[in-house]
C-alpha cells in the first residue's frame, strides 16, 4: 500500500471465547454500523462477551453485541442490542455456512478493532468445549507452568 502501514487499534477482545471454545479458523470481516455506534466504539462502550454470528438469508448477522448508546447524540441514538450485518463476499458466506452446518460449530467474534478508519471484527469458526475439556486444558497449562518454573530455578 504505497509504503504506508495501516494502524490497528484494538477496541475489545473476547477472552471468554478462548476459554469456552476451540478456535479453528479466524477471518477479518467488516461490520455495518451507524454513526453513533462508531462514536460509542471510539469511547470503548462495547461488550462482546455473549455475542455470536449466524448465516441467515445469505447474510451473516451478529447478535448480542452490546454497543452502549452514545451520551451526547440525543434522540438519534441506536438500539444497543440490534442485530448487525457483517460484510463478506458471497463465496466467504457460503464457506461459513458449510462450516457451521456441522453440529457443535458456531461463529464467535474474537475482537473488535479499528483498521485505519474502518471497524473490523475478527470472526472465528469455533467448536464449543465441554467442562472436562476445559479442565484438561487448565491442567495442561498448569503442568507447563510448573515445568518452566523448575527449569528456570535449575539454570540459576
Amino acid at each position: 500500500m504505497n509504503g504506508k502501514e495501516i494502524k490497528e487499534k484494538i477496541i475489545v477482545t473476547n477472552r471468554k471465547a478462548y476459554r469456552d471454545y476451540e478456535i479453528l479458523e479466524k477471518r477479518e470481516v467488516g461490520i455495518e454500523l451507524k454513526g453513533t455506534e462508531v462514536k460509542a466504539l471510539r469511547a470503548g462502550k462495547v461488550n462482546i462477551s455473549d455475542s455470536y454470528a449466524s448465516v441467515e438469508n445469505g447474510e451473516v448477522i451478529l447478535f448480542n453485541l452490546h454497543i452502549s448508546p452514545y451520551e451526547t447524540s440525543g434522540r438519534d441514538n441506536h438500539d444497543p442490542l440490534r442485530p448487525r450485518r457483517l460484510l463478506l463476499h458471497k463465496r466467504e458466506i457460503r464457506r461459513l455456512l458449510e462450516a457451521t452446518a456441522a453440529k457443535g460449530f458456531t461463529l464467535i467474534p474474537l475482537r473488535i478493532y479499528f483498521k485505519g478508519r474502518y471497524v473490523k471484527i475478527e470472526l472465528a469458526t469455533a467448536r464449543g468445549r465441554r467442562m472436562f475439556d476445559k479442565r484438561a486444558e487448565k491442567a495442561k497449562k498448569e503442568a507447563e507452568r510448573t515445568i518452566r518454573r523448575v527449569l528456570r530455578n535449575k539454570i540459576r
